[in-house]
């Protein structure tokens, strides 16, 4: 059935691909998009418990692996009445050259709502070489991100009305990085912190981190969320032994304990914590199929990232998957992308913001400084009338120093 001339929407004109930041730019240390890549200093990189920190060079720092080297992705793409829309991820040069090179022509011609069928066939033509995950997602969540964005200014909608709307007035948040203490005084409901010793460390290491949690947990009192995230560092031993030392002091979850594919050593984990602790993972899991088995072994929160999973595309996908079994879904950071899904989504009471200030001290918007009017939680929360600009509400900060390696 043919649209009413009324009712008519524009075509995709345009796709273009920036990066900023990475191994491969002019200028480092800018943040953004790969928020990991930040200066010096920075409580994100101190001695972070990782899948590289049995190797003793790479022990002090996620940077000297290489968790800043790709750098933050832009996609922008424009319509044929000159609107544009853009989205932020973490796939730098590489994204650039995907979008550029391979999903372009799956975008330019469709219909600026043609949203669901370019991301089905992003995904299927990607297969081959996306391992399930990865940049390649991540590529694809930008893509999916900025076109959800030209959607919603072009029909003059922010994106959580065109999603169904609001199901709360305010969504509250908890805090990711190293003060707690200081987030409660920000009016977050609770405080996540990262681990910094891990399988290597033995007992030692469990010793150090319940420490800090004790010292944590006598701050802030009884009615504070404390978590502990563990960023793949783990084995099914050590969490088991960090979950029952942990539980004295109420800790709430765990989190990402194991890679994404060591789907069984979260079910034997589940299996061994101590009753009424849960267990939490998914920012690093790309495919709707990995979070259903997650979601099979028992994982209480499911924690996609909307700019590393396919998009809010994806994103409502995996929250329903998690509804169907009565879990949460609760995104990893993610700033205005994620808190246009939540606040439609019964299964997500609770959001996080991740502090990027380096200290954690004060409240700083997760991908500065390459979006403009990003929102950010005053004493712990977002209202849904600080998200009714059209599209995701934020523009593009085009002072930075973005590149374009790449055109089509």
């Amino acid at each position: 059935m043919a649209l009413a001339p009324s009712l008519k929407l524009p075509t995709i004109t345009h796709i273009r691909a920036y990066s900023m930041g990475g191994a491969a730019a002019k200028v480092h240390g800018q943040g953004g998009g790969d928020y990991h890549d930040q200066g010096k200093d920075h409580w994100i990189d101190d001695h972070i418990a990782t899948p590289m920190s049995k190797y003793e060079e790479y022990k002090q720092s996620r940077q000297s692996f290489g968790i800043n080297v790709l750098g933050t992705l832009v996609v922008e793409v424009e319509a044929s009445d000159g609107t544009t829309g853009f989205a932020i991820s973490t796939a730098g040069t590489v994204g650039c050259f995907i979008v550029e090179h391979h999903l372009s022509r799956f975008v330019e011609g469709k219909r600026v709502d043609q949203i669901k069928l370019i991301h089905d066939q992003m995904l299927n033509a990607t297969q081959y070489y996306s391992g399930g995950g990865g940049v390649v997602i991540n590529t694809i969540s930008c893509v999916d991100l900025a076109l959800w964005d030209l959607y919603g200014k072009v029909v003059k909608l922010p994106v959580y009305k065109l999603l169904g709307g609001a199901v709360r007035d305010e969504i509250h948040f908890y805090a990711t990085g190293a003060r707690p203490d200081l987030a409660q005084k920000m009016g977050f409901i609770g405080g996540k912190m990262p681990t910094h010793w891990g399988p290597a460390d033995g007992d030692e290491g469990i010793a150090k981190d319940i420490a800090m949690l004790k010292e944590m947990r006598e701050r802030v009192g009884d009615n504070f969320w404390l978590m502990f995230d563990c960023w793949m560092s783990q084995d099914v031993n050590y969490a088991t032994k960090l979950a029952h030392a942990a539980a004295p002091y109420k800790l709430k979850w765990l989190e990402e304990c194991f890679p994404p594919q060591q789907v069984e050593s979260y079910r034997q984990l589940k299996q061994n914590m101590p009753k009424g602790m849960l267990m939490t993972t998914g920012e690093h899991t790309g495919t709707l199929e990995g979070f259903k088995e997650l979601s099979e072994a028992g994982v209480d929160i499911l924690q996609p990232d909307v700019g590393w999973c396919g998009g809010v595309t994806s994103l409502c996908e995996i929250a329903a998957v998690a509804k169907s079994r009565g879990q949460l879904v609760v995104p990893h950071g993610s700033s205005v992308y994620s808190h246009h899904a939540v606040i439609t989504f019964t299964n997500t009471p609770f959001s996080e913001m991740l502090m990027t200030s380096p200290h954690a001290d004060y409240v700083r918007p997760q991908f500065d400084p390459v979006l403009i009017d990003e929102p950010v939680p005053h004493d712990g929360i977002i209202t849904a009338e600080e998200l009714d600009k059209p599209g995701f509400g934020v523009e593009l900060n085009r002072e930075c120093p973005l590149e374009r390696p790449f055109e089509h």
